[in-house]
């Protein structure tokens, strides 16, 4: 978890060609850190007010992952993911949160289970769990959204230390598939991050998860066993250095409500020795063609590549997105993709260990990244270990902000005092419309401000009035629920995406909107963040906006098409096939 030493730099040019590096390097002389941690001038309001309503709402979990003093094994550390989706198709976002357990286990029917919390339309949340089924427990880790079988119903897929588990939804109840449907793995394996994305087009969804590390209990390393357990001086739980790390996985969907490991077939697993956590999909060389990015922790980032023939090349050292400016891997924890200063490109951000930055890879449009990082505002604290991270726009003016989750791993940091903190608060980032960002955290609330050792985020329209929210898994403790209790005057829209050719989601649709101001772009979904699944409708800010020009959907079909006269403040659930047919751009070779 801890960052490595510098990578070499005749490797790192060698890896990312000379021109790239001298670009990296007048960027960084010439552009200025613009770090502001300027709050709102006096007499200027809050941006944002979130508190805490997640008890007085009902969501009353407690989540239970490993010990609280102290932590023997790296697997009591990793914490786990939240999912915001509409499991019964009532038009209302629900909320799924995954638990865990401890090393000496429970007595039986005792064991801490995972929980789905229905939206009560009124602000509150009812705990429906066992009627849905989803009473399951176990060393559980991250969470993905997508209708897998094309049948109107919205399936869950949860990560496990073990096996896996595919839930499927028949009208609101599920169904644990894995074993059938072929997706438990081995059993052996450490499932984390993972992610429906319709990779070869045929309009059913894939299945890429992404794994940790080679990991047995009953030969794990004790505290201070080695020298990769040891930190800062002091003997802690052992990883992931020093660990075997694990192969990724891709699963193809066979239609039949099956799928089949086609890992090896797609080249996935030519990526090895990484300790894999979040997936982000997108199409970051805008070919039509979904991609998927994957933070690393302690290695170099993935960027997978899709070769419009079945098979995928990481290309993220030669696309710049492997390393940071200084052409150093990092511990990477989550990831969120949006176009941060809207160039029409998607970029990619990334949260890390403490006693380094987060990073920001800023998409040059051609198919390359340049860590943008400091240039952004973005360079500021370094004693934060950062986990789940989402941008989504707390104001709707249209520039997505980014919200940050932190927690150390080491509970040793409060008692050996070591210059973090194992509870540590929220990092909200305004978006200033300029390709920066000023931290707003001190001003945003209690939401923000509070402690806590958080690991899994996910944002969504909760009440469908376009003010977005946030809903954060936090270690051995109750789930937060980050409601803004600030209007703001701004507009917005919000697309829902139901295909036909294409997945039923629109899973990798890209969504462009315009207005006579700006052109907005993002795409539809599943995944991101640390192991978590944000609400997978679209929602653009538009600002002071009332009207938009058109809105244009790519679909994963090739089809696109566009769509005039949509009003603004309004969720629209957009049919494939309901729009004007437009041409498409040309590909880029």
């Amino acid at each position: 978890m801890p960052p490595t030493v510098p990578y070499p730099v005749s490797a790192y040019r060698a890896s990312r060609g000379p021109a790239l590096v001298a670009t990296l390097l007048l960027i960084a002389l010439i552009l200025p850190a613009q770090q502001s941690k300027t709050p709102p001038s006096p007499g200027q309001p809050p941006l944002a007010n979130f508190t805490d309503i997640a008890e007085k709402a009902g969501l009353t979990m407690q989540n239970i992952f490993g010990g609280i003093d102290t932590k023997k094994y790296i697997i009591e550390t990793t914490g786990t993911g939240v999912a915001i989706f509409d499991y019964d198709n009532d038009g209302w976002p629900d909320i799924f949160l995954v638990n865990g357990t401890k090393l000496e286990g429970f007595p039986a029917g005792q064991a801490p289970s995972n929980r789905l919390y229905r939206n009560n339309h009124d602000g509150t949340f009812t705990d429906v769990t066992v009627k849905a089924g989803l009473t399951s427990t176990g060393w559980g880790q991250g969470v993905c959204v997508g209708d897998y079988d094309n049948d109107g119903w919205e399936d869950l897929y949860v990560t496990y230390y073990g096996k896996n588990r595919l839930y499927h939804n028949q009208a609101g109840v599920f169904t644990e598939v894995g074993e059938k449907a072929d997706v438990a793995g081995s059993g052996k394996a450490w499932g984390t991050g993972c992610a429906f994305v319709d990779y070869d087009r045929d309009g059913h969804l894939d299945l890429v998860v992404s794994n940790y590390v080679d990991f047995d209990l009953a030969s794990a390393p004790a505290p201070g066993d080695r020298a990769t357990c040891i930190w800062k001086g002091v003997p802690v739980m052992c990883g992931p250095r020093g660990l075997a790390g694990a192969k990724n996985i891709l699963y193809h969907n066979r239609g039949d409500g099956s799928f089949e490991d086609v890992t090896k077939k797609a080249h996935i697993d030519q990526t090895d020795g990484h300790y894999a956590f979040s997936v982000s999909t997108f199409d970051f060389d805008e070919d039509g063609w979904p991609d998927i990015f994957i933070a690393c922790d302690s290695t170099p980032s993935i960027l997978y590549r899709n070769n419009h023939d079945g098979t995928f090349t990481d290309v993220a050292v030669t696309s710049g997105a492997a390393f940071n400016e200084d052409g150093r891997e990092q511990a990477g924890m989550g990831s969120t993709i949006a176009d941060y200063n809207g160039d029409g490109h998607l970029d990619i951000f990334k949260t890390n260990f403490s006693d380094d930055t987060s990073t920001l890879y800023r998409n040059n449009g051609d198919g390359t990244f340049i860590d943008a990082t400091p240039a952004a505002g973005l360079g500021l604290y370094t004693q934060y270990l950062g986990w789940g991270t989402m941008f989504f726009d707390l104001d709707n003016d249209g520039w997505p902000d980014l919200i940050l989750v932190n927690g150390h791993v080491y509970p040793e940091v409060d008692s050996q005092h070591l210059g973090s903190s194992y509870k540590e608060p929220r990092i909200l980032y305004h978006n200033n419309g300029d390709g920066t960002f000023s931290d707003i955290s001190s001003t945003a609330g209690s939401g923000i401000t509070t402690v806590a050792s958080s690991r899994g985020v996910a944002v969504g329209d909760l009440w469908n009035d376009g003010k977005m929210s946030a809903v954060v898994s936090n270690m051995n403790a109750l789930p937060s629920l980050l409601v803004n209790q600030i209007r703001t005057p701004n507009h917005w829209i919000a697309i829902h995406t139901v295909g036909t050719k294409s997945n039923r989601d629109g899973i990798g649709a890209r969504i462009r909107v315009k207005t006579a101001a700006r052109l907005l772009v993002d795409e539809v979904r599943s995944g991101s963040s640390y192991s978590s699944n944000s609400d997978m409708r679209v929602h653009f800010g538009l600002g002071a906006a009332t009207k938009i020009e058109w809105v244009e959907v790519r679909w994963p079909s090739g089809l696109t098409e566009r769509l005039n006269g949509l009003a603004v403040d309004t969720i629209h659930t957009v049919k494939e096939g309901s729009g004007s047919a437009v041409e498409a751009s040309p590909k880029k070779p």
